[in-house]
């Protein structure tokens, strides 16, 4: 209600007809867009596989549109009646503009896809995200950003690679995925909590580096510095609240969801280059009052 979302819940089943309605002409075609579109091995090409997740990318799509749906979670623990964990079409339908959430993170969903509006027509790319990993090398501390397959191909630096690998989780074939490395640049990193009588919006400014190559973690992946450094930017997240996941842009700016927070009435904490753990400790017991009383004490 707050931020005019309307969150739909359906079982698996529904989704799964839809994709067992795929028609071989339609896998095809898509088959023949992922040829032209991403690097991929003749084995890939021709494989099963690749034509299982065509033909899941194919329902899913028919699925949202059917309802004008613009955001959507998928979880793998729930994919009874699918051949793989949906990757492929995930980062595909994002690209198209779709938010989307892991593990049935609505919040995040719906917050890739305002994101994604925002930076329709921008240079750079919006993408769910997840802190993955942590290098602490204290000469260069960093936070790796990737997820088991989600991560959407518009923030890419080069072509991607169409990849087949295993997955040690839901239990299902081994998914199809774009693998790639992210374009360097200044990024942000936002969260959206619900506090129980507020929501909160927490906004990281990054600045992504120069990722290496990771042969044992074969999915898209970025690697960033959180400003002001990895210390501090952690400790304000953890002190605020942060999720594990985000919705990640090279294409807008803190200001376009500062703006986005007021349009809603809702709490905005920024974490940058100038952020002091002192003061945003008070900022916080600030905003604490200043959100009941203009609630309405009772």
């Amino acid at each position: 209600m707050k931020m005019g979302y309307t969150v739909s819940g359906y079982g698996i089943g529904d989704l799964v007809t839809a994709v067992n309605s795929a028609s071989d002409s339609e896998v095809n075609r898509l088959i023949e867009e992922y040829r032209s579109s991403y690097n991929l091995t003749r084995d890939v090409e021709e494989s099963e596989t690749l034509r299982d997740a065509a033909r899941i990318e194919a329902g899913m799509t028919k699925f949202l549109e059917a309802s004008n749906f613009k955001a959507f979670t998928t979880t793998f623990e729930d994919l009874h009646g699918l051949k793989q964990l949906p990757g492929l079409a995930v980062q595909r339908l994002m690209e198209k503009g779709y938010g989307f959430g892991a593990e049935g993170d609505w919040k995040t969903a719906a917050l890739v896809r305002s994101m994604k509006v925002m930076a329709s027509r921008l240079p750079g790319g919006t993408s769910f995200m997840e802190d993955y990993t942590y290098h602490l090398d204290p000469s260069g501390m960093r936070v790796l950003g990737a997820h088991m397959l989600e991560v959407c191909p518009s923030i890419a630096s080069d072509k991607p690679y169409l990849e087949v690998h295993p997955l040690s989780i839901g239990g299902k074939a081994d998914p199809a995925r774009l693998v790639f490395k992210s374009a360097t640049g200044s990024a942000i990193c936002a969260s959206l909590i619900d506090l129980g009588n507020r929501f909160r919006m927490i906004v990281n400014k990054v600045e992504v580096v120069d990722c290496p190559d990771m042969p044992n973690l074969p999915v898209a992946s970025v690697l960033w510095k959180p400003m002001p450094d990895l210390k501090t930017g952690a400790a304000a997240w953890i002190l605020a609240g942060g999720a594990h996941h985000t919705g990640f842009s090279t294409a807008i700016s803190a200001e376009y969801l500062e703006d986005l927070s007021e349009m809603m009435g809702i709490e905005y904490l920024l974490i940058d280059e100038k952020c002091d753990l002192t003061a945003f400790k008070k900022e916080i017991k600030w905003n604490e009052v200043y959100y009941h009383i203009s609630g309405g004490m009772i």
